[in-house]
C-alpha cells in the first residue's frame, strides 16, 4: 500500500503523496490568475485540494481519472481538511499499483458472492430462486455485480459496496420480516437482492465512480426493471402478479416520489424494504462521514449534506473535554529541615535631638496655644 494514504495525512505535516484525481476545476483568483481545485482520492477516502501557485505550468498536463505526484501540506479549513498543492506532475499508469487508488469493500468479493448464492439457494419460491438464478448465472450480470459501488459517493461508495449493501440488507429482511405477520421473506429477500441491480449499467467504476449515459438519461430503477425484463420474458412461467409485485418494490424502494421512486411503496413487503434500505444506506453515510471527520477537532462534525445535519463524535463527546494539568503542590519541608531561627533584632532607640536655637522655634511654632 502506498504511504501516505488520505487517512494517514496529518495537519500541518508536508509530505510527497500519490493520488487518483477524481474532479478537477480551474478557477480564478481575484487577481484574474487561474487556481485549481481538485478532488483527489486513494482507496482511503478522499480530499478536496487547492493549488494556488504556478498553476499555468501544471494545469493542462493532467486532467480528472489521471494519477498525480503531489507535494503539500495537509491543513483543516473551516473545519473541514483541505490538501494544499506546492508542486505536481501527471504520473503514468505503469508508475503506479491501481488497487491503492480505488476504494473497495474490506470483504472479498467472491466470499460474499458466494454468501449471496447461499441465500439465493434457501429462498423457498421456486420461481423468485429461478428468477435470481437466472440473472446471476449471466455472467455479464455476475462479474460487474461483485465490483460496482453501491452509489457513488452518499453510501457504500467503493468497489464490492453494491453487493455489500444487498447483503446487509438480506440480513435485515430476516431479522425484521418474521417479526410481522403476513410478510412474504422470499419476496422481501429477493427485492433486496435485485432493488439496486441497475447500478451495474448506471455507474461507471473503471477508474473514479461517475455516471453512463444512460446513467444520466434513465438512472438506475428503469435500468433495473429493463434488465429484469429480458430475464422475465425468459421465464413464461413466471407468475405474472407476482412479477408485478417484485418490479413495484424495485421502483417504489427510494419511497418518495421526490427521492426519484415514480410509485410510493403499497403493500407490506414493498413499505418494510424500502424503510430497511433507507436505514442501511443512511447508517453507512453516517459511518463514512465520521470517519471522514476524524482530523478536525471538536465533538461535532462540520454540514454533511446527505444527512442534511451535523454529527456528534461520541467518543470524543464522552470523553470530555481534555483535563488541564492541575498545579503540582510543593510539600512544605520538615521541621528537621529547616534552619534555625535568626536571632530577634534589638531594637535601639534614637537619642533625642540636641537643643538649637532652630528646634526651639520650630517646638514653639507646634506647641498647641494655651
Amino acid at each position: 500500500m502506498k504511504s501516505p494514504t488520505v487517512g494517514e495525512l496529518v495537519p500541518n505535516e508536508i509530505v510527497t503523496a500519490h493520488f487518483l484525481v477524481i474532479a478537477k476545476e480551474i478557477r480564478q483568483k481575484k487577481t484574474g490568475e487561474p487556481y485549481l481545485s481538485l478532488q483527489l482520492a486513494d482507496r482511503t477516502g478522499e480530499i478536496e485540494a487547492k493549488m494556488w501557485d504556478n498553476v499555468a505550468e501544471v494545469m493542462d498536463t493532467f486532467d480528472r481519472d489521471d494519477f498525480v505526484k503531489v507535494k503539500g501540506i495537509a491543513q483543516v479549513y473551516q473545519n473541514r481538511s483541505q490538501f494544499t498543492i506546492h508542486k505536481m506532475r501527471r504520473m503514468e499508469d505503469h508508475e503506479v499499483e491501481f488497487a491503492d487508488f480505488y476504494p473497495c469493500s474490506a470483504r472479498d468479493p467472491e466470499e460474499m458472492f458466494a454468501e449471496l448464492q447461499g441465500i439465493i439457494a434457501g429462498i423457498g419460491n421456486p420461481h423468485l430462486r429461478g428468477l435470481l438464478n437466472a440473472v446471476f448465472d449471466d455472467k455479464e450480470i455476475a462479474v460487474p455485480f461483485k465490483l460496482a459501488p453501491a452509489a457513488k459517493s452518499i453510501h457504500h461508495a467503493w468497489r464490492g459496496g453494491l453487493i455489500e449493501h444487498v447483503l446487509s440488507l438480506c440480513t435485515l429482511a430476516k431479522a425484521t420480516g418474521p417479526h410481522y405477520a403476513g410478510v412474504d421473506l422470499d419476496l422481501l429477500l429477493t427485492g433486496a437482492i435485485l432493488h439496486d441491480v441497475g447500478k451495474i449499467e448506471e455507474l461507471t467504476f473503471a477508474r473514479s465512480f461517475g455516471y453512463s449515459a444512460d446513467g444520466q438519461m434513465l438512472g438506475h430503477i428503469v435500468l433495473g426493471l429493463r434488465l429484469l425484463g429480458r430475464k422475465f420474458d425468459a421465464l413464461p412461467d413466471f407468475p405474472p402478479k407476482l412479477r408485478s409485485m417484485l418490479e413495484h418494490i424495485v421502483v417504489s424502494h427510494h419511497g418518495e416520489l421526490g427521492y426519484g421512486s415514480p410509485k410510493v411503496p403499497v403493500f407490506a413487503e414493498a413499505l418494510l424494504f424500502h424503510h430497511l434500505d433507507n436505514l442501511d444506506s443512511k447508517m453507512n453515510a453516517l459511518e463514512c462521514a465520521l470517519k471522514r471527520d476524524q482530523q478536525v477537532e471538536g465533538e461535532f462534525t462540520s454540514w454533511i449534506s446527505s444527512l442534511e445535519r451535523v454529527l456528534m463524535k461520541k467518543d470524543r463527546y464522552l470523553q470530555g473535554p481534555v483535563a488541564k494539568a492541575e498545579p503540582v503542590a510543593v510539600p512544605a519541608p520538615a521541621v528537621e529541615d529547616l534552619p534555625p531561627p535568626a536571632p530577634p533584632v534589638k531594637r535601639v532607640e534614637a537619642p533625642p535631638p540636641a537643643n538649637t536655637l532652630f528646634a526651639e522655634k520650630l517646638q514653639a511654632v507646634l506647641s498647641p496655644q494655651k
